[in-house]
């Protein structure tokens, strides 16, 4: 993602696509909602607490999006910046360098997500 990006924008922009998919492959988007939501929802871990675990996999994983979905959730859920950065040191630790970029990328959605 260039450093001009908007994560607002990049989340935006895939939710119209999700929509568009879920319109031609109506079975896939149900299964995979069935998915997100069976994978995010309280239980021995808090939703918050798997969002994080989502957040640090898509920081090793290079996945802008993903980053800025997971984030947005985060936000939304109350994460405060110090929760927020022992994930970004620990998807760091197991990804190194190259998620150290992307850990930079998950603290400016943070900062646009923010009220």
């Amino acid at each position: 993602m260039s450093g001009n990006s908007d994560y607002k924008d990049l989340t935006a922009a895939v939710s119209v696509q999700m929509r568009a998919m879920r319109a031609s492959q109506p079975d896939l988007m149900t299964t995979f909602g069935q998915l997100a939501a069976a994978g995010t929802r309280d239980g021995a871990l808090t939703r918050k607490t798997r969002e994080l675990v989502a957040l640090g996999i898509a920081i090793a994983c290079r996945c802008d999006d993903c980053i800025g979905f997971h984030v947005q959730t985060l936000v939304k859920l109350g994460t405060t910046r110090a929760e927020l950065e022992d994930v970004l040191g620990t998807a760091v630790y197991m990804g190194g360098g190259p998620s150290m970029m992307y850990a930079t990328h998950a603290l400016r959605a943070f900062e646009e997500f923010l009220p």
